[in-house]
């Protein structure tokens, strides 16, 4: 079988974001582990190889017209979440938006299959789109082989001092997107020292939008913490490279995923990984691939505090033991099963024509 794969996402600004890590890591997964069938990339400058049996666009946006109205092969499309269109009020399309995304509902039922990454999202694609839930494959994602626990004290110290962080930290990382729910993080931070005195450690939240002030979301965080004063106790190191943020998951305190909504929440299983407990809002695809995290409530910033203090004032050995059950959980999740799944999906198309 010839699958022709869209990899516009690598040639865009969604390289570094998760749509393009996704791209990336699923062609990566399917030519080590499904050789049997042949894939030819292309980009939407370019016309469809002629010779593909289907066609697989790994990247939908609801307001961006990403899908080919007419469709010449067989397609399969990845839809990551519709969060957009879960909470029209939180994220307004516009009338040049939502003309977009009538066009984008018309391509996406002429899909022959559709992939998403959670139970969660495949709900909302059938409510929202009216697609037969029939069509549509969950395939749950997977952190990439890099992330695995890293002990060296040396290596965990430069990359610390590399970035200006103390010894002591929480982390965060994604985005500044209402859906993140990054204020409630920060109200439930400065409350931290309200349950123990002794408790005084730092929030470090990683990705390049929280240094992005043209963005109302990154201003509105940056009064945010002003008004609360914890300037001297929050980190921003902006984009992190894979190396450097898998040497900081294995020596933070934990990581926290208090979002409103999330498709999937790949940081969770990134994080756990590297052996680093997560709180994790109890939520949307977050309670499906949370396994041994704390689970908190993201409407309630004294269950989220309660949740990093839980992780806080763990013993050695029950600290020692939620790290092992974390790794044991996210090693269930692997790209080689992502490969197996979506090759599956391939053929389902196929039979269906």
């Amino acid at each position: 079988m010839k699958i022709a794969i869209d990899i516009s996402p690598l040639k865009s600004g969604h390289g570094q974001r998760g749509v393009g890590k996704y791209t990336k890591s699923l062609i990566e997964a399917l030519e080590k582990y499904e050789k049997r069938n042949t894939y030819i990339l292309f980009t939407r400058g370019q016309n469809i190889p002629k010779n593909a049996d289907l066609v697989h666009y790994p990247y939908f946006d609801p307001f961006f017209l990403t899908l080919p109205f007419r469709k010449t092969k067989p397609t399969l499309v990845t839809v990551h979440d519709v969060i957009p269109l879960v909470f029209p009020d939180k994220f307004p399309a516009g009338l040049r938006g939502n003309l977009k995304w009538q066009a984008q509902k018309v391509s996406l039922k002429g899909a022959a299959r559709i992939i998403t990454d959670s139970n969660s999202s495949k709900r909302d694609i059938v409510r929202i789109t009216g697609v037969n839930g029939k069509r549509i494959d969950v395939v749950y994602l997977a952190p990439p082989a890099a992330y695995k626990l890293i002990k060296d004290k040396i290596i965990l110290r430069k990359v610390r001092r590399k970035y200006k962080i103390p010894e002591s930290f929480i982390i965060y990382t994604g985005d500044v997107n209402w859906n993140k729910n990054i204020s409630g993080l920060l109200h439930a931070f400065s409350r931290l020292s309200t349950f123990d005195f002794r408790i005084s450690t730092n929030l470090v939240l990683v990705g390049s939008s929280f240094l992005n002030l043209s963005l109302a979301e990154a201003r509105e965080i940056n009064t945010l913490i002003d008004n609360l004063r914890l300037n001297n106790r929050i980190i921003r190191p902006g984009y992190v490279s894979e190396d450097d943020l898998v040497c900081l998951y294995s020596q933070a305190l934990c990581l926290v995923q208090p979002s409103h909504y999330e498709g999937f929440g790949l940081p969770v299983l990134e994080a756990m990984a590297c052996g680093c407990p997560s709180v994790v809002a109890n939520n949307s695809s977050l309670s499906e691939i949370a396994g041994p995290s704390i689970l908190v409530d993201a409407n309630d910033v004294q269950s989220i505090a309660m949740g990093m203090e839980k992780v806080i004032s763990m013993s050695d050995t029950e600290r020692l033991n939620m790290v092992r059950l974390g790794i044991e959980w996210s090693s269930l999740f692997t790209w080689k099963k992502v490969a197996e799944s979506t090759a599956t999906s391939y053929e389902s198309v196929l039979e269906q024509l």
